[in-house]
């Protein structure tokens, strides 16, 4: 987590083009008959609407004459990236609080985030850190030793600092989705293995990369062993921001270095397949996932690069798509800056990550943390005091927040599995469109001016004519 400056999205309150005209009339639509074909799923900006099914029959029709609405027309023959899911970062912060909770409480908002049935919002992936994040009660690694002291064959590796709240918390979560995808990332080595012996900053020594190696081996043998297991994990969050507690500075030449010769080899020497994905930073310096995957014996071993926004566009995935078409792309973290401003927020959002993000080639989307409470705790000493959750817990009272909602427009419908169909993108109207393994299209349309939108959705000859309020946004699934 890194609270750039000009990029903070508690006082977006753009919703887009407000000074937009409103829609002329549009023809007097077909009298649906029968069932829906298309149900809606709507969030509105002015919050009236948070996530409901809406009760509106549905249908595509013969197209009418002289059609002049803006259309977006739905080509299921075009497609692009795999989808591996929607969610968010189950920080230590977020188990605390969760585990805080009543069980019962507890498995019911837990159905409620990460199951797919009923209102259940189907979150479908999760980052964990590997150690401490700053969303963390305190810092600590898997390896901590008294000053001065090493231990560079990990006699002293446990994984007791997640036993008491992360674990208990991430079983509870897979056994209402068992297929959930993890990814792990960590903020900073154990302090030993740095040339500052600080949790904060610094650089991994050159003599304890194999020993770092090993501590990821060690981590993703030991998660499996809990029954956990990780799909894929990051060298090193934010590895230009060594001012977050924990963290550390990785250059793109060390990550390289440390890849190619350290953790490629011992994951692949222990048999495990999981998937090694680089950077884990921002977008305006696609010059450090370009520079590790130029060297060809390290891109041997890497997945893909990860990406935030907190400074740079989200374009900028595709120029690295576009480099090395057979490696992946992922959007890893985007925090929502607390109070939150719901119409900003959630129109910033669905437009740059849910959108933008997946139009440009990204296989997930992650917002930040996934629970606090009411102060946005618990955080380490200099960790983020302003990041808002996607759920604020108090006791058992639960507070549905931005980031909630930004997820839950896609995560439900989107699942696992399903592929990015072309679309087109009229004016005012950022779209993207799904194919998912069930066969449904999914089709999420954010209305970024300030006036309701008729337009029409187009799909195989039939012209389906809907409205969208002003900043509102509506996953229309058929």
């Amino acid at each position: 987590m890194v609270l750039a400056a000009g990029v903070g999205l508690s006082s977006c309150s753009n919703s887009g083009n407000d000074d937009a005209q409103p829609a002329p009339p549009s023809p007097t639509p077909p009298t649906p008959t029968g069932p829906s074909q298309v149900a809606l799923w709507l969030t509105t900006a002015n919050k009236t609407v948070l996530f409901q099914k809406q009760p509106l029959t549905l249908n595509f029709a013969t197209p009418a004459a002289n059609n002049t609405l803006p259309t977006i027309t739905v080509d299921t023959t075009q497609t692009y990236q795999s989808i591996d899911g929607f969610g968010f970062t189950l920080t230590g912060g977020s188990a605390y609080v969760l585990h805080q909770m009543g069980a019962t409480e507890r498995a019911a908002l837990l159905k409620e985030l990460f199951a797919t049935d009923a209102n259940n919002i189907g979150t479908s992936y999760l980052r964990v850190s590997i150690g401490a994040s700053d969303l963390d009660t305190q810092v600590f690694s898997y390896d901590d030793l008294p000053a001065g002291q090493t231990d560079p064959q990990l006699t002293k590796f446990s994984l007791d600092p997640d036993r008491q709240h992360l674990l208990p918390v991430l079983k509870e979560i897979l056994t209402i989705n068992p297929s959930i995808k993890i990814l792990g990332s960590p903020w900073s080595p154990p302090t030993w293995m740095k040339n500052n012996g600080n949790s904060k900053g610094g650089s991994l020594k050159p003599e304890f990369y194999n020993a770092y190696a090993q501590y990821f081996v060690k981590y993703v043998q030991g998660m499996k062993a809990e029954g956990v297991t990780i799909d894929a994990v990051t060298l090193q969050n934010e590895p230009l921001n060594p001012d977050n507690n924990p963290s550390m500075s990785m250059t793109a030449t060390e990550q390289a270095t440390f890849i190619k010769d350290n953790v490629g080899p011992a994951l692949k020497s222990a048999g495990l397949t999981t998937k090694i994905i680089l950077y884990d930073h921002n977008t305006d310096r696609t010059d450090y996932p370009l520079a590790v995957l130029a060297d060809a014996q390290t891109r041997q071993y890497v997945d893909g690069s990860a990406f935030h926004l907190y400074a740079g566009s989200i374009e900028a995935l595709s120029s690295v798509h576009n480099a090395y078409p057979d490696k992946n792309v992922y959007f890893t973290e985007q925090w929502v800056g607390a109070p939150g401003n719901f119409a900003g927020d959630l129109s910033w959002h669905v437009n740059n990550l849910i959108i933008g993000a997946t139009r440009n080639w990204s296989r997930n989307v992650l917002e930040w943390n996934l629970a606090a409470d009411p102060s946005n705790g618990p955080h380490t000493p200099g960790g983020c005091t302003e990041c808002l959750p996607a759920v604020t817990i108090a006791g058992n009272s639960v507070t549905r927040n931005p980031a909630y909602y930004i997820i839950a427009q896609a995560a439900k419908f989107v699942r696992p599995g399903s592929v990015r169909i072309n679309t087109s993108v009229p004016s005012n109207l950022p779209n993207v469109g799904f194919k998912n393994p069930s066969g449904q299209k999914v089709l999420i349309v954010l209305n970024t001016s300030s006036n309701p939108q008729t337009f029409v959705v187009k799909y195989r000859g039939k012209d389906l004519q809907v409205t969208l309020e002003g900043g509102s946004v509506g996953t229309y699934v058929w």
